[in-house]
């Protein structure tokens, strides 16, 4: 694996035409904060023709509020690759049976009922839903669902829903992660951060999303650079020759990147990228 500065020494630069990063932990500071210097990167990238697209498990509008007169041209890939937004126009999407979303409200419901200190948001294109309105769990879904909405019942709703994601208050693996054992032989089950749990499509995840996005762009995986720091951001890591995993990424997402980069807390998305291109 080679460090941020290792690929300037290579004889001219990469043709990068597609730019994927990570929220959490990957491109925002410690503060949750999109870090200052990426707005001025931004222009540059596109002025380059370079195409900037954020991935998160957060949803669009989420990512669409925090961009706000930033995005011109800008790819969301949101929801954990399950919906990706361009200038308002939808790419692409992988959108959940309806009954599978039921049920894992009735199996979150269960839990709750068992004493689990745990709530379900179930992820519409339109907004978020969630049955449990107390502030604590109101909190965690705030800065991950910007449009959420409270509702009597998640299980009956007027909407495509791409994922949902639970979120558990103590340790995940001692009742939650078990809980939806069953979903993970249809279903994707994926650990999106200490307390985070997503349930997509086997076909949703954000390497498919790259994929169908470098399709969409006709490009390929030699002209895309992506950051990453969590297991959900394997398979987009695997989308790419520059792939490049934060410092203080998980172990298992270091040894599969290609390329190391700074922390996010030093900066470590606009660094490289201002690094290895030059700019």
């Amino acid at each position: 694996m080679s460090t941020e500065s290792a690929p300037a020494s290579l004889p001219g630069r990469p043709d990068i035409r597609l730019v994927v990063s990570d929220m959490d932990g990957t491109l925002l500071d410690t503060e949750g904060r999109v870090p200052q210097g990426l707005w001025p990167l931004l222009a540059d990238l596109r002025r380059r023709g370079i195409v900037f697209s954020p991935a998160s498990g957060r949803q669009y509008a989420t990512l669409a509020h925090l961009f706000a007169g930033e995005d011109d041209g800008m790819v969301y890939i949101a929801e954990n690759g399950s919906y990706v937004v361009r200038d308002g126009m939808e790419i692409s999407s992988d959108p959940l049976d309806p009954a599978v979303a039921a049920r894992l409200v009735k199996t979150v419901r269960q839990l709750a009922d068992e004493g689990v200190d745990v709530g379900a948001v179930v992820c519409g294109k339109r907004a978020a839903y969630t049955e449990r309105g107390d502030q604590a769990f109101l909190d965690e879904v705030a800065p991950y669902y910007h449009a959420h909405r409270l509702v009597e019942d998640a299980t009956a709703l007027d909407d495509e829903i791409v994922k949902v994601a639970i979120f558990d208050f103590g340790q995940p693996e001692r009742a939650t992660e078990p809980a939806l054992a069953s979903f993970a032989d249809t279903h994707q089950v994926v650990v999106s951060s200490e307390h985070w749990i997503d349930v997509m499509n086997h076909s949703a995840d954000k390497g498919v999303a790259v994929r169908r996005l470098q399709e969409h762009l006709g490009i390929g995986p030699a002209q895309t650079m992506v950051f990453g720091d969590y297991l959900n951001d394997l398979g987009m890591l695997d989308a790419a020759e520059w792939s490049y995993a934060m410092a203080n990424a998980h172990p298992a997402v270091i040894d599969r990147a290609r390329h190391l980069a700074p922390a996010h807390s030093d900066d470590g998305v606009v660094r490289t990228i201002r690094s290895v291109l030059g700019i």
